[in-house]
């Protein structure tokens, strides 16, 4: 087997060539639970043993993962065997060709900042992320019907960012994190610029009444945005 990570990482993506695989991927990478054979099977229209196949597949590629639990929650003799589960992987997946080292350079940023700190720096980079959220705006609405700052539009703008958005309760959390790798070593640094391009998406569909804030918690990305700010948060 070839060691080498962007052969991995293109085998990786060939698994979803498949266009049925890659609806059962997209379906449990949208889940906020872990997800039985039969419920990939009727998401997606396919028989059960389709769906393990696929399924089984995409682990080994290392796209999902298992876990396996009793659904009945019953236990001892007689409680049945427990159900084959599966989730999305952290396995990140990047093919370059030719090779580009983005992230690294983006590391090394990131430590710069993070050692130089200064109100000034901060002050800047905060500006730079609120305008960076304002510019997805107006990319968004480039050529498309104006939708005003509906909450249909915010939802995409965010999904558009890979930010993977959904709804609990009265507040709007984001499944993913797509600074996650740097957000791991510099926190502070990057979260609040997460948070800043937020704002600046907020600010920029005209929804100033939902506020932003950071609300961190497993499996999800720091920020959250609610009708009034959430633990940590700010006005946009």
């Amino acid at each position: 087997m070839d060691a080498h990570p962007v052969n991995s990482d293109i085998e990786a993506i060939g698994a979803l060539h498949d266009p049925r695989r890659r609806a059962l991927y997209a379906y449990v990478s949208r889940q906020r639970h872990d997800v039985s054979r039969d419920e990939a099977a009727g998401a997606a229209l396919v028989s059960r043993g389709l769906a393990s196949f696929h399924l089984d597949r995409l682990v080994q590629a290392g796209l999902l993962q298992v876990s396996y639990r009793r659904l009945s929650g019953r236990q001892g003799p007689g409680a049945g065997r427990p159900s084959k589960l599966y989730r999305r992987s952290d396995r990140q997946i990047s093919v370059s060709v030719p090779e580009r080292r983005y992230e690294l350079l983006a590391h090394l940023f990131a430590g710069s900042l993070h050692a130089a700190g200064g109100a000034g720096i901060k002050t800047n980079l905060t500006r730079a992320a609120r305008s960076f959220g304002q510019a997805l705006v107006a990319t968004s609405r480039s050529g498309s019907p104006a939708t005003g700052g509906s909450a249909r539009t915010l939802r995409d703008v965010l999904d558009g960012l890979g930010a993977e958005p959904y709804v609990d309760g009265r507040v709007l959390r984001l499944r993913n994190c797509p600074f996650d790798n740097i957000a791991t070593t510099y926190p502070e640094l990057v979260c609040g610029t997460n948070l800043s391009v937020v704002e600046g998406i907020i600010t920029g569909l005209g929804r100033g009444r939902r506020k932003a804030g950071l609300d961190p918690g497993p499996g999800r990305c720091c920020v959250a945005i609610g009708p009034s700010s959430p633990k940590g948060g700010r006005n946009a």
